[in-house]
């Protein structure tokens, strides 16, 4: 009954979801390196598919290397958690107009062990998980800023 009556309150106040049925006319510009091709894939996914470099918005994403710090240590001094980050500088334009621009930093913890195929899949997968987390924060933003400079013209 209780999500019924928020469904009504949302409906009657014209609320719509900023993801839903919008196919965002942002290209992103080639990233270097591998986990750059997998958050371009991961950002053109979050705008609908990938689009021509002529899209009325690109985005040019500088993804860093991966940092990576011991987190716990046994008394041995052998590591036994480790933690990977990485940072990602982007810039959206509208043709020669900057719109946004800024700075995402995502980190994840993982089990380090001894065995060498176990602890390059737990990398592995936590740089995965950062790339997706990289890729929802930063087209938050750039869809967020395209919707605003929309609506700021339009009020011209």
């Amino acid at each position: 009954m209780k999500k019924c009556l928020v469904f009504l309150m949302l409906a009657g106040c014209g609320f719509q979801p900023m993801f839903a049925n919008r196919d965002t006319d942002i290209y992103v510009a080639p990233i270097s390196g591998i986990n750059g091709i997998d958050l371009r894939n991961s950002l053109n996914a979050k705008f609908g598919g990938q689009h021509d470099s002529d899209a009325l918005y690109t985005l040019s994403v500088s993804l860093a290397e991966p940092v990576t710090q011991y987190k716990a240590l046994e008394r041995t001094g052998d590591a036994t958690w480790q933690q990977v980050s990485l940072s990602a500088s982007f810039e959206l334009m509208r043709g020669d107009e900057k719109i946004a621009s800024g700075r995402e930093v995502a980190a994840e913890s993982y089990t380090f062990v001894r065995y060498l195929v176990a602890a390059n899949a737990s990398y592995n997968n936590a740089v995965r998980n950062i790339i997706n987390v990289l890729a929802d924060k930063i087209s938050v933003r750039a869809i967020t800023s395209a919707a605003d400079y929309e609506k700021s013209r339009t009020e011209e």
